[in-house]
């Protein structure tokens, strides 16, 4: 079973959680159990999503849909550090 396909999709879920957590960390409410676990189960769920989505023969959309999703919570995060950094 070729790990290629997951390959991608774990790198945007972990990168999820580390925005995630710096956002935490600048609001002063980060916590390092919260991070591993919000880190672990990102990369768990969304490697899950694609090989269901694989076993259904839709592995790509269901990737491109994980992808967007967090994305979307990237950019989000991203937001909420650039307004606390430059109090905008």
């Amino acid at each position: 079973m070729p790990l290629q396909p997951y390959l991608p999709i774990a790198v945007v879920a972990a990168l999820d959680a580390v925005f995630g957590a710096l956002r935490a960390y600048l609001e002063g409410r980060f916590d390092d159990k919260v991070f591993v676990i919000s880190f672990v189960s990102n990369v768990l769920i969304a490697a899950v999503i694609v090989y269901i989505g694989d076993q259904l023969g839709v592995g790509g959309q269901l990737s491109t849909g994980v992808v967007v999703v967090l994305g979307i919570r990237i950019f989000a995060n991203a937001a909420a550090i650039r307004r606390h950094i430059f109090h905008a």
